[in-house]
């Protein structure tokens, strides 16, 4: 079987929601540019040979929906190549990557590009509340609205709902998701707190390092203004500060805006290629997809992904955590973090070095393809040679994907 190649990446500046420097971008238009600038780091590709373009998305619909990745294919003028927009939730662009690697491990084609976009600045009837749900006349959205509400008026935490006869919520907020892991696993609300200022300041020394600057292409505005970098590290944060927040989902809870991801927009895009063609081509490749996998799980401790999902990819790649050099879990919650990387036996140097999701952002679809372009370039940064990318999923879920580095 062909071995699946990444040869290109590139991504957007993260933009803070409805508030940012991105937050008139249209998430087709992002998604185009990114697109762009990953193909246009292999100039040796005709980009007519593209066999499919895979887009992942969390909520497409407004803006976001009409399978936006055909509109993103044609805007770029790629008529004659076909496209499909992805949803599993927040791991969207690492189920595009995955697929593109089982396509290419088939013998379906041999090249395809691998995105992801969301603009929550763009979604209709946004509010700082939370996403509308998909579904509010489905009769386990009032359960779930109802347990919602008892979850926030006090300190229960969770446990199997079929004790209770009930289903799983799965409409559940995920900051609610994120009391009942901190609550299950006893992750203090001191140590998620000192996990949130390492995320910012390990994100601010990689910044002033230049090493954002290496997978970020520069977003051009209608004005003429250009987006360099993130809005979202906050340069100087300190323990004290981010002490000092109230919690947001329950009144006498432990999530704090410092200690898990804000809301926001961005895309990426990855060119993943078959080893045979990028020899054809001469392109050098930067990384291999050794294994992935995908878990499920409770919705309610959705956080805790990570854990078999990063398992079963360590088996079908017949390696264990000791093997792995580098790793990337997303920040949706340091509550959620913490014990999955304890689960896993992941030391913090090893982990998310150049910070996450909570000093950088989340744009749910975009995530995947960003944390691959962050990993490719920090094995690359740090001369390290596997890395694993892992993450929760909303829904209860959790993917992973592992690397190895080639240049």
């Amino acid at each position: 079987m062909s071995e699946a190649v990444i040869v290109a990446a590139a991504r957007t500046p993260i933009g803070r929601a409805v508030k940012g420097s991105l937050k008139d971008a249209r998430p087709d238009d992002l998604a185009a540019f990114a697109v762009d600038a990953a193909l246009a780091k292999v100039p040796q590709l005709d980009r007519s040979e593209i066999d499919d373009l895979y887009l992942g998305c969390a909520e497409p619909r407004d803006e976001h929906g009409g399978n936006m990745a055909r509109r993103v294919a044609v805007q770029l003028g790629l008529d004659t190549v076909p496209a499909v927009t992805v949803n599993r939730f927040c791991a969207s662009s690492v189920q595009t990557a995955r697929m593109a690697f089982h396509a290419i491990k088939a013998g379906e084609g041999d090249v395809f590009v691998s995105a992801g976009v969301e603009c929550v600045s763009r979604y209709a009837g946004f509010s700082s509340a939370g996403v509308d749900p998909v579904d509010t006349h489905n009769p386990l959205f009032a359960e779930a609205e109802a347990r919602t509400t008892k979850y926030a008026a006090s300190n229960e935490t969770w446990h199997d709902p079929r004790e209770d006869g009930l289903l799983p919520d799965i409409y559940i907020a995920m900051g609610q998701t994120a009391e009942n892991v901190a609550t299950a696993r006893g992750v203090s609300r001191a140590i998620q707190d000192e996990f949130g200022v390492r995320s910012q300041n390990l994100a601010e020394q990689a910044s002033r390092a230049g090493f954002f600057a290496r997978e970020i292409a520069p977003y051009p505005l209608p004005d003429g203004r250009v987006v360099e970098d993130d809005d979202g590290p906050r340069f100087g944060t300190t323990l004290e500060k981010v002490a000092s927040l109230e919690p947001v989902f329950r009144s006498t809870g432990t999530i704090t805006a410092g200690n898990c991801c804000p809301l926001n927009d961005g895309a990426a895009a990855v060119v993943i290629m078959s080893a045979e063609r990028a020899r054809q081509l001469q392109i050098t490749p930067l990384a291999r997809i050794v294994a992935t996998a995908a878990s499920a799980l409770s919705p309610e401790i959705m956080g805790l992904g990570p854990v078999e999902a990063s398992r079963r990819a360590l088996a079908r790649a017949g390696m264990t955590i000791a093997d792995v050099d580098l790793v990337e879990i997303n920040e949706a919650f340091a509550a959620q973090v913490i014990p999955s990387a304890e689960d896993l036996g992941i030391p913090w140097d090893k982990l998310n070095v150049h910070g996450g999701a909570i000093a950088l952002g989340h744009p749910f679809g975009m995530t995947g393809a960003r944390i691959m372009t962050t990993l490719i370039n920090g094995l690359a940064w740090q001369d390290k040679q596997i890395g694993l990318e892992t993450m929760c999923v909303g829904g209860g879920q959790g993917m992973a994907i592992l690397l190895e580095r080639l240049s």
